[in-house]
């Protein structure tokens, strides 16, 4: 996977980059016009909607929540594949998915109500790949193919790790995971999300996943107060945290990184939010702020 590698390090590269000269606090508080790839900055309020009106297509294998006006200034739009809970569909967590689409993201989530081997999400890439290079499709020369996530819930959470087998996937939201996955098939960074909670997917079994990731970037994050469903809907008190880590590693959005890396980090402290918060060693050797 040298590919995936190369893309990865020269994206912290760019960012330490354009990270020089800036303090921790200035990182938190202050927002660029733009992100490294065009796409509008929104500071720091990963909480509210981004600068883009929606547009939802329904089809036969997937529901794509794009911007309506995908690239409007010249900029493409990262890529998150998503995968459903079990028995679910994505209609169940569609104002997540608008949510990360109001911010700039072309969300392909596969209407499979069984989504763990992750066919039909990594398939989502074969369909944008197609489209982005149909002059006659709506996303001709829009779809950033060299930025793609992959995000899910329970059986989806275990399917956005799977999915990241594929060379084009550059990072994993794993939200509150099924256990049918193994970290040791990947190596992008990787965002654990689990909940206080929640008696269907211990948080035992999400930190047995975050401490079987020490080859790769492993953030743990317990939402305190969370139940398997808080995470449906709007994603609730998931969905700040895991916009801006998307943010950081597929748009290069600077105003990020300080939540996440760094001696400094944010959401290190953030007790209100979070019930327990660890990150692995290769983690921490990411640059914060500043390049510190």
């Amino acid at each position: 996977m040298p590919g995936r590698r190369s893309r990865l390090l020269g994206g912290v590269l760019l960012a330490v980059l354009l990270a020089l000269g800036m303090t921790p606090a200035a990182a938190a508080g202050t927002a660029a016009a733009t992100t490294g790839g065009g796409i509008p900055s929104v500071g720091t309020a990963w909480d509210r909607s981004g600068p883009y009106e929606v547009e939802v297509d329904i089809e036969v294998v997937h529901t794509f929540y794009r911007p309506r006006d995908m690239g409007r200034t010249g900029e493409r739009h990262p890529v998150v594949i998503w995968g459903n809970g079990t028995g679910a569909v994505p209609g169940i967590y569609s104002s997540l998915l608008r949510h990360w689409a109001s911010h700039g993201f072309i969300v392909a989530a596969a209407n499979t109500p069984t989504s763990n081997f992750a066919i039909s999400m990594r398939a989502g890439i074969d369909v944008l790949e197609r489209r982005n290079a149909d002059p006659d499709s709506v996303y001709f020369g829009k779809v950033d193919l060299e930025h793609i996530g992959s995000a899910g819930h329970s059986q989806g959470g275990a399917a956005a790790v799977n999915a990241a087998v594929d060379a084009r996937v550059d990072t994993a939201v794993p939200i509150q995971p099924g256990p049918l996955t193994d970290p040791d098939l990947i190596d992008v960074p990787v965002f654990y999300l689990a909940g206080q909670r929640d008696l269907t997917v211990w948080p035992a079994l999400v930190k047995a996943m975050y401490r079987d990731s020490g080859h790769l970037p492993a953030v743990y994050g317990e939402v305190r107060g969370a139940g398997h469903l808080s995470s449906i809907g709007d994603g609730g008190d998931f969905r700040a945290p895991t916009t801006a880590w998307l943010r950081f590693w597929l748009m290069g959005d600077e105003n990020a990184r300080g939540f996440f890396f760094g001696p400094s980090c944010v959401y290190c402290g953030d007790d209100v939010l979070w019930s327990d918060w660890r990150r692995n060693e290769r983690a921490r050797a990411v640059p914060g702020p500043g390049g510190v």
